[in-house]
């Protein structure tokens, strides 16, 4: 056996461990980085490297090479084309490069009744046109458009997996696949491309029963999104990025959020899967809801205090984040290891824990690639058990 593939089954295996809740023989690294900032570490021109997959090899064997992990550094979700092609309005290319969602507003309020009745045709022929200017053609231009986007797609994201493979080989990373999609909540799915964070905020007070009766309506297409098509395999996981609950009353979390929320939960863990959720901005007050969910979530935090959420859910689910990003764009290597140590002096007793960032650091500027080294080879070497 090849010393790449023996570090990749002590890599597998100390993932497996923490997944299943067992305590492993070390801390695993798992640093999702974004393609973004990899693009920019690579000396690429974030404005023009997108565009062209051919780049994503070269850009992810950089960070392979320089960035301490035990799974594969990289993460991706979107590639401009896809969207220039769609004529998108929900995701633009701001003035950087970088992908922007700005607010859209894709069904209109008298259109709530049309959702509900059929989600599916009411997302067809009212929401999707509103949101790609492209697919509002004509049924033989919108069926060529759709053709094309859905080229670029199978393009792109097939390239994505040949290189994640090829340099997982190389670079010996865990077998593991956590971000095998990435289907929103479904009140954040009309929060964010239906109605916007203004819209829905005010649905939420004038038209609850109207709010409520929607989520329910699309958790069965969210549910659909997240699940694979096959048999998943060890360490299958769904990502979920939680956008609302930080600006929610907790009455109207318990009501419109929660129910739904914790359904798809439900049915992607007993189908197999790892539920990878996002907990953006600070959810503390929430702790005791996801307290309930299946065992072995994935709780990635953003905000909050460690301690509680360890004593809160951590011994039932694993953590992971905390880590401020914005402490290594300021902080000295000294000061960055330090936080580091400190979180795994909370974090790491009794397992149920990987190191991870409290979010992926989107830009070079936004965190120092020396330090964000330090601390990855840091935790790599001197977190055992």
């Amino acid at each position: 056996m090849s010393d790449a593939a023996t570090l990749a089954q002590e890599r597998t295996q100390i993932i497996n461990d923490v997944l299943e809740g067992r305590i492993p023989k070390r801390v695993p690294v798992i640093s999702a980085l974004t393609y973004e900032f990899s693009v920019e570490y690579a000396g690429l021109d974030l404005k023009t490297a997108p565009w062209n997959t051919a780049n994503f090899k070269t850009v992810c064997d950089k960070i392979c090479q320089d960035f301490y992990a035990d799974y594969f550094p990289v993460i991706h979700l979107r590639f401009p084309a896809l969207y220039r092609t769609l004529g998108a309005k929900n995701w633009i290319v701001g003035s950087g490069g970088f992908m922007q969602h700005p607010e859209v507003e894709g069904l209109h309020v008298d259109e709530y009744d049309d959702l509900i009745e059929n989600p599916f045709n009411c997302i067809m022929e009212k929401v999707l046109p509103r949101l790609y200017d492209n697919l509002n053609a004509d049924p033989v231009t919108r069926s060529m458009t759709m053709a094309k986007a859905f080229t670029i797609f199978s393009e792109e994201f097939g390239t994505i997996g040949a290189v994640t493979a090829e340099l997982s080989a190389k670079y010996g990373y865990a077998n593991a696949n956590l971000f095998t999609a990435a289907p929103s909540a479904p009140f954040d799915f009309v929060a964010d491309q239906f109605r916007g964070f203004k819209n829905i905020s005010l649905d939420v007070r004038r038209i609850p029963d109207k709010v409520e009766a929607a989520v329910k309506a699309v958790t069965p297409l969210l549910i659909k999104m997240g699940m694979p098509a096959s048999e998943p395999g060890p360490n299958t996981g769904v990502f979920m990025p939680l956008h609302m609950p930080p600006f929610m009353r907790m009455k109207d979390f318990e009501r419109l959020y929660w129910p739904t929320f914790s359904q798809v939960v439900e049915t992607f863990a007993k189908a197999g899967l790892t539920v990878l959720i996002f907990m953006e901005q600070d959810m503390m007050r929430f702790l005791d809801h996801f307290a309930e969910l299946p065992e072995n979530c994935v709780l990635w935090f953003e905000k909050g205090d460690p301690k509680l959420a360890k004593e809160k859910v951590g011994k039932k689910h694993i953590i992971t984040g905390f880590y401020p990003v914005t402490l290594l764009h300021t902080g000295t290597k000294e000061q960055c290891v330090d936080k580091a140590k400190e979180l795994l002096d909370i974090l790491a007793p009794g397992g149920r824990y990987y190191f991870n960032f409290d979010k992926s650091p989107l830009t070079l500027g936004s965190a120092n690639p020396e330090n964000i080294k330090a601390v990855l080879d840091y935790v790599g070497h001197n977190a055992n058990y």
